[in-house]
């Protein structure tokens, strides 16, 4: 198995088993122990490169850098198994490698001999280290014989670490030149075998030797190589050794093949699934743009392992290649991906992505195809070539369109969201020209920002509407949003403020979850992580955060700091080289813990250095510089002391020191310890005593805080530790950064009617401000709510969300990494409503009138007027002579309130133009756009000029109401009317229609049946005898729908009777008003009417309505949108409200209901009204027969004032009381009463009926009848008498009774549910009678009776048959050996069940051979001897008295064959039955004798034929003797006879009888036994 590519390697995710808290010590046991073995490695590899340099010397071939590469990066490992660099990149020829491989142990010989070649040096030192090389030599040739670089199922498991150096290529004419080769060190490649080690700690213990091995070896530069130069003559230079080098070598040797040795058994340990890492791509597809036909190709790289399975995605639906075959080409070659997309079409324009997936996990990315279509026609050949002249056709890229206009519709508005929640912005993009099928560049900003696509944020673009959802918003989300759409080189932005508030705490009262966690100087030793505070702390201080990190890959967190910290960035120690991780930060206060934030982005766990390596050549092969001295081998070099030692951050928790690494510190890597002490005393501790740091930064921790500490830190290596550094100056353990100072000079200002503008000033002396959190509260609520839940920068901030009219005040606090700020001083109250500005330009302008010397103009209100009303308009003219434009001059100083104006001493026949501006409090508005061009000439037509000031009211779903001015020029004849055209906003000129069709004496009009939701525009025409005149300019478009919150002008009678007229606004700006209009004219001073507004609410009155008051009445609120509104007074209308206002003068008490009478339920009679409603003064008169009777020991009355209700209850009617009762009721001035007639037969009807209920109620008081005995028929057709009763105790008991006879009952009834019953099951007539059941007790008895006789027990048994019917089975087909039989199951049969069959429609006769009957619960017929003419359809009729139900069955075909088949088998099958032989009895089963007794046995046997007899003695065929007769007498008896038995005659006999229809066997056991006293004879005799 090949390993994985350097690249990969570095972003690994390692085992979990790294976590483990043995950990750091097995990784300093393990640097101990190899750090004397370093210098081994680089001895061997210095010995290698000298064998190497010496056959470049001889070979006629150079030994290039890409051979040395080959060893090196290509195959990624060193296999110290075989001591010899091995597996070479693709491009290393084996047979090339054998030979050079070889060379290695030779320094004098050309051409390549043998192996053995290679011992031929004089230097001892030489020889021992090539046998150190042989062991691997002999692995790699045999690797090469198989073709096989090595043995299958291996994987390198390092990467090397030694620093880079230039590439140097090495010439024949420069071989005699010194150069350095810095030789890389590499850990060898080994079988992996997984699952070898006993426990899981030692396979903690092994992996993180590993990892400390490499690191220790990997940081080394290189070894210098001494190198004889060879003289051109090629003669041999020996170098002479030292004894002391010569030992020294030797022992290196030895130490070497023990070093081997333990390395090849460590790594047999090691499991490869260590190196399983999810996906990840290291080169993203990016996003094309093209032209039709055009083809595109999507590339990306990806990493992990195992190696990902990736898949290509159009509109997150999968790339089918095989439904588009030739369309998509996939390919996948080395990690590289690619999809292919041939002649692009438009619909191709899409989102692709490319996900890949492998057991670690799955990632996708992302990017997008916009294809263009050109607009008009087009040679498609052109649109092949990638440069497309455009000159010919005079084409943008973007089509004909020279200039592009980009409008939005349907715009997002500020939004408010909570974290967790899916939130949408969205807005219609209108392009005008609109070019078919091209796509916009859309593109969406957040704070300036753009974003792009990722789990948290989707975009959409559907042809019209661009969109961004926030899958899960967070705080984070929260921000300006800017979409920006683009054409080419024209574009339009629209923006609209986020805000996202925190979710719901878990926990009540605890604070909000941080936000933006990002990490920070990540290095080998620690990440810092720093994050922002949230604005809400639940009411209670933040104490401080905790810091969780999760692996890439897996889902388990684990909290980094016991304790929280305050300061808003944190380094996390701890962290396994090479792994990515991701980060989290939960706040806590007292009350509890906060959510968790948003993960981090991942970050590796590595050096800068490293991490810019991976970036930037994630693939490239190592490569070296070799360097050739001819000095010895140098030593180990003990490192100098780190340079430039400094704290760069310092906090309550941590000191953060960095140095820079030093100048001497020989060939390999470094590390370092960290020692402190307290200023003022020389007691230094080492802080990192375990594991030496490996980059030049540390985080050191447990200090006290308060405490002054010095610093200085030591180099080492395998030579030793090095001297210390220069110490650090004193520093204190307490936060650098100080917490912000509460900012100044808060400054609210309006700006809508539900938002304001904060400013403020910077606190003085700010150090690394991150933003600020703004607060509001309603004055005098003392409740505060954040404005802002992500800090702003800046110092202005436009709080949305607040409530119009209400006053608010502000605060605003700083935030840094310390902490937030103290609040600053609450701003003034300002109540949030609508900034006022100068309005803007009126617009439409048009000329109403013209005569010699002057001319009348009309023009339309500003779209927006400001906030507050408009207090007057100004008018410029100018003169244009020959279509140039003059200078613009005021026609009024003061400004003229109306929108018309007459503009006096002008030129006649000179062509004007005119431009009007508003004004209102904020000042002047822009002026309008200059208007047409128009002449002053004296109009002569005879028609009327254009009606003017056309405007829209009382807009609803289906209706609205149009007013207008009349012209100021009307014609030669006075007007006599007006004519409305309307028409849909979009359609053409011609879709004009008149909406009346004479013309209209008024100057308005209400217009209906209009479609809800459609936008129509309007003009007004004016006519007079000479004809119509000039339409009216058109008025803007208005949708036809009631917007919500519409209100309507309500009528209202008070309780004085006046009449008045009410109308409410809700969306009132301070300086609206309520103007009221009869007939749509305004209201002057009338002396009818009163007019009263208060806040929002305007009542108009009438004095004395009357016919002068009848009209249209209107109300409209000026400064809104159009709220209007109108109430008509017709004169059926106004008689309605004068017979209100004189009830309401004159009231009477409304009553519900009238005086009525009831009967309750102890026989007292009850006498009651309800009036609508009474108030606490009112009060009740009761009269009977005109006379006022009151309360007392006869009659109960009662008043409840807050029902209304009015009652008298009497115990009991006499004759005495009979005649009228009368309640009389009064409530302040209102009056009523009520009377009732109790006279003659309905008194007395009422009377009896009391009488019966006293009787009734007195029943009631011991055990009762609810409901009387009645009868039901269960599903089991059995009959159930039962009655509901109530008021039952324990005592209380049930006798039943029929015909006066009690029946006895077997258990005594229980009362459950308050019902008692008896069954009576299979009911017939024997059942008919009297039931009777009596309930009695101490308090009283009742009884019910049941007639079950004549009619009543008829109808019973209907039911009981009805029953029965309705049980009976389906019929079914039974064969029987006298024919075939049809029957059916009933739940039990009764008499009165008549039962009759039907055959093929006709009625059945019964016969000897069809007949039917009953047996048990089977109801059945029997076909006796069936024959063909039986066939047919046969019906079961079950009549119970009243209704007949039918069972069916279909005796034919395959149901008749079967049956008289098996008729047939029953019949024969009888009569073998019945003529078999058999033996019919006489023969006992055991029989029992004495010996020396005579046994006869007889049987009779039967049988037609008469049939054979046979004996059998203990299964064996037995005949007669002298001793046993066996007899067979008139071919039925039989007789079996022994004169004196012996004990030998013992055994089981059988008589088998037989003939042609059967055979029968019966068995008898004869037992002879000896009497006691012969068996005791015979004893002695055998003695």
């Amino acid at each position: 198995m090949m390993s994985l590519p350097f690249y990969q390697r570095h972003h690994e995710h390692y085992d979990r088993a790294y976590r483990h808290k043995a950990l750091s010590s097995t990784v300093s046991q393990y640097q101990k122990e190899t750090k004397s073995k370093s210098a081994l490695y680089a001895q061997g590899s210095a010995a290698y490169a000298r064998g190497s340099s010496a056959y470049r010397h001889s070979s006629a071939a150079g030994f290039s850098l890409d051979s040395s590469a080959a060893y090196s990066h290509g195959s990624s490992a060193y296999d110290l198994e075989s001591a010899a660099y091995s597996y070479g990149s693709a491009a290393y020829d084996h047979s090339a490698a054998q030979s050079k491989r070889s060379a290695a142990y030779s320094l004098d010989s050309e051409a390549l001999s043998t192996s053995s070649a290679a011992y031929s040096h004089a230097s001892e030192s030489i020889n021992k280290l090539a046998a150190a090389y042989r062991l691997g030599s002999e692995a790699y040739s045999l690797g090469l014989k198989n073709s096989n670089l090595m043995i299958e199922d291996q994987s390198y498991k390092m990467s090397p670490k030694a620093k880079r150096a230039k590439q140097s290529l090495i010439s024949e004419d420069k071989e005699n030149e010194a150069l350095d080769y810095s030789v890389p060190i590499f850990t060898g490649r080994e079988v992996n075998l997984s699952g070898i080690t006993d426990t899981e700690e030692e396979r903690i213990k092994e992996s993180a030797a590993y990892v400390a091995k490499r690191n220790l070896f990997a940081m080394g530069e290189g070894v210098s190589v001494k190198k004889v130069a060879k003289k051109t003559s090629e003669e041999e230079h020996h170098e002479k050794k030292s004894r002391k080098v010569a030992i020294r070598e030797s022992a290196e040797h030895v130490a070497m093949k023990k070093t081997l040795e333990e390395t090849q058994a460590f790594h047999k340990k090691l499991n490869k699934d260590k190196l399983l890492h999810a996906p990840e791509f290291v080169i993203e597809p990016r996003s094309h743009t093209i032209w039709e036909k055009e083809n595109v190709r999507f590339n990306c790289s990806v990493a992990g392992w195992p190696e990902p399975r990736v898949t290509w995605y159009k509109n997150n639906v999968p790339i089918d290649v095989q439904a588009h075959p030739g369309k998509y080409i996939i390919q996948s070659r080395y990690g590289l991906h690619s999809l292919e997309i041939t002649e692009c079409e438009f619909d191709d324009t899409a989102q692709y992505h490319a996900s890949a997936m492998n057991v670690k996990g799955e990632v996708s990315v992302y990017a997008s195809l916009v294809v263009k279509r050109y607009k008009g026609e087009i040679d498609a050949s052109l649109l092949h070539a990638r440069n497309l002249s455009l000159s010919p056709f005079a084409v943008t890229p973007h089509g004909y369109a020279s200039r592009f206009e980009i409008s939005f519709v349907d715009k997002f508005d500020v939004a408010f969201g909570r974290e967790g929640e899916t939130m949408s912005l969205g807005c219609t993009v209108v392009i005008n020209p609109d070019i078919k099928r091209f796509k916009p560049d859309i593109e969406w900003y957040r704070n300036g920002v753009l974003i792009t696509p990722s789990k948290w944020v989707q975009m959409q673009w559907s042809g019209e509407r661009a969109s961004l959802t926030l899958t899960h918003a967070n705080k984070e989300d929260e921000g300006l949003y800017t979409l920006r759409v683009a054409m080419g080189e024209y574009y339009e932005e629209y923006s609209g403020y986020v805000f996202v508030r925190d979710a719901d705490a878990e926990i009540p009262g605890a604070p909000g979850a941080p936000l933006d966690v990002q990490c920070l100087d990540a290095n080998k030793d620690y990440v810092i992580v720093s994050w922002k505070q949230p604005a809400v702390d639940g009411g209670n201080p933040i104490l401080g955060y905790f810091i969780d990190r999760c692996e890439v890959g897996t889902s388990h967190w684990t909290q980094c700091n016991e304790n929280p910290v305050k300061f808003a960035r944190f380094p996390v120690t701890g962290l396994i080289e090479g792994r990515s991780y991701i980060f989290r930060v939960r706040a806590v206060n007292k009350a509890g813990v906060s959510l968790p934030s948003r993960v981090s982005e991942p970050v590796a766990a590595l050096d800068p250095a490293d991490r810019a390596r991976l970036r930037s050549h994630p693939s490239a092969p190592w490569t070296g510089q070799i360097i050739v001295t001819e000095e010895e081998p140098a030593e180990g070099v003990v490192p100098g002391p780190p340079t430039d030692l400094q704290v760069i951050e310092a906090t309550k928790n941590y000191v953060v020191l960095s140095w820079k690494p030093p100048g001497q510190r020989g060939h390999e890597g470094i590390m370092y310890f960290v020692e402190k002490c307290v200023a003022g005393t020389e007691d230094w501790q080492r802080v990192n005593t375990e594991i030496p740091v490996k980059s030049p930064r540390f985080a050191v921790f447990d200090l006290s805080e308060g405490k002054s500490y010095c610093f200085r830190v030591r180099c080492c290596n395998s030579a030793g530790i090095g001297e210390p550094s220069e110490a650090t100056e004193a520093t204190v353990v307490d936060d650098k950064l100080d917490i912000p100072k509460a900012p100044g000079r808060i400054m609210p200002t309006r700006n809508t009617d539900t938002s304001v503008v904060v400013t403020w000033t910077e606190p003085p002396d700010a150090k690394e401000l991150v933003g600020y959190y703004i607060e509001s509260s309603v004055e005098g609520s003392g409740r505060w709510e954040p404005c802002n839940n992500n800090p702003v920068k800046g110092t202005r901030f436009i709080c949305h969300g607040l409530s119009n009219g209400e006053k608010y005040i502000f605060r605003v606090r700083a935030v840094n990494a310390a902490g937030l700020s103290e609040f600053s001083q609450e701003s003034e109250p300002i109540e949030v409503k609508a900034a006022i500005a100068a309005p803007s330009p009126p617009y439409d302008i048009v000329v109403l009138e013209s005569v010699r010397d002057s001319m009348v103009l009309g023009w339309k209100q500003p779209e927006a007027i400001g906030g507050t009303e408009i207090t007057g308009y100004y008018v410029n003219y100018r003169e244009v002579i020959d279509g140039v434009p003059g200078k613009w001059k005021e026609a009024n100083i003061k400004a003229v309130t109306e929108r018309a104006y007459r503009i006096q001493d002008l030129k006649e026949n000179m062509v004007y133009q005119f431009q009007v501006a508003a004004a209102n409090l904020a000042g002047v508005g822009a002026p309008s756009k200059p208007s047409k061009p128009f002449k002053c000439e004296e109009w002569t037509i005879a028609v009327p000029g254009p009606p003017h000031d056309v405007k829209c009211t009382e807009v609803r779903k289906d209706s609205l109401v149009l007013l207008w001015k009349e012209p100021v020029y009307s014609g030669r004849s006075p007007i006599v009317g007006y004519y409305v055209d309307m028409k849909e906003t979009e359609a053409k000129e011609e879709h004009w229609r008149s909406v009346n069709e004479k013309p209209l004496q008024k100057k308005y009009l209400k217009i209906g049946g209009l479609t809800q939701g459609v936008s129509y525009v309007f003009r007004v025409r004016a006519t007079n005898q000479a004809g119509v005149g000039k339409p009216s300019d058109v008025t803007d478009a208005v949708i036809a729908e009631t917007r919500p919150g519409t209100k309507e002008v309500v009528v209202d009678v008070d309780d004085n009777g006046v009449i008045s007229l009410n109308f409410e606004c809700d969306q009132m700006s301070p300086d609206s008003k309520f103007v009221w209009s009869k007939n749509y004219e305004p209201i002057q001073d009338d002396p009818r009417l009163n007019i009263d507004t208060k806040g929002g609410k305007s009542k108009l009155s009438f004095k004395d309505l009357g016919e002068d008051d009848l009209g249209i009445y209107s109300c409209i609120v000026t400064d809104t949108d159009g709220v209007s509104s109108s109430y008509t007074i017709d004169e059926e209308e106004m008689k309605r409200l004068l017979a209100l206002s004189h009830e309401r003068q004159f009231p009477t008490v409304p009553l519900i209901s009238e005086l009525a009478v009831e009967i309750l339920e102890k026989g007292e009679v009850r006498f009651w009204l309800q009036a609508e409603k009474l108030s606490g003064n009112a009060k009740a008169n009761f009269v009977f027969n005109d006379k006022e009777i009151f309360n007392g020991e006869k009659y109960k009355m009662k008043v409840d004032k807050n029902t209304g209700l009015v009652e008298m209850i009497m115990d009991k009617l006499e004759e005495k009381d009979e005649g009228t009762y009368t309640f009389q009721l009064q409530d302040g001035k209102a009056t009523n009463q009520s009377s009732l007639v109790l006279i003659g037969d309905v008194f007395k009807k009422l009377r009896d009926e009391a009488e019966f209920q006293r009787k009734e109620w007195q029943r009631k008081q011991g055990p009762h009848f609810v409901d009387k005995l009645g009868w039901e028929v269960t599903d089991e057709c059995n009959v159930l008498l039962k009655c509901k009763v109530a008021n039952i105790k324990k005592e209380t008991h049930i006798v039943w009774y029929k015909d006066d006879r009690e029946i006895m009952v077997d258990e005594e009834h229980d009362f459950k549910d308050g019902v008692c019953t008896l069954l009576i099951s299979e009911f017939s007539k024997k059942d008919a009678g009297t039931y009777e059941v009596i309930l009695k007790d101490d308090r009283g008895k009742d009884t019910s009776e049941l007639k079950l006789k004549d009619t009543a027990f008829a109808d019973l048994m209907n039911e009981v048959c009805r029953k029965i019917a309705l049980s009976a089975t389906d019929l079914k087909i039974q064969s029987t050996a006298e024919g075939i039989r049809l029957y059916s199951y009933v739940t039990y049969y009764v008499e009165d069940l008549r039962v009759g069959w039907v055959h093929n429609d006709s009625q059945i006769k019964f016969t000897d051979r069809m007949r039917t009957g009953v047996t048990g619960e089977q109801i059945w017929l029997q076909i006796n001897e069936p024959t063909p003419q039986d066939k047919g359809r046969y019906v079961m009729e079950l009549f119970d008295g009243n209704t007949t139900h039918k069972k069916a069955v279909d005796l034919s075909g395959q149901a008749f064959d079967e049956a008289f088949a098996e008729f047939q088998r029953l019949k024969q099958a009888a009569i073998a039955e019945k003529n078999r032989a058999r033996v019919l009895g006489g023969l006992p089963d055991v029989v029992t004798i004495q010996e020396g007794k005579a046994l006869n046995l007889s049987c009779t046997v039967w049988g037609d034929p008469t049939p054979e007899v046979s004996w059998l003695k203990n299964e064996k065929s037995f005949v007669s003797d002298a001793n046993c007769i066996l007899k067979y007498e008139s071919g039925k008896n039989v007789s079996f006879s022994i004169s004196t038995v012996s004990t030998q005659d013992s055994g089981k006999y059988s008589i088998v009888v037989k003939n042609k229809y059967g055979t029968e066997t019966s068995d008898v056991t004869v037992s002879v036994y000896i009497p006691e006293e012969e068996r005791e004879v015979e004893q002695e005799k055998k003695k």
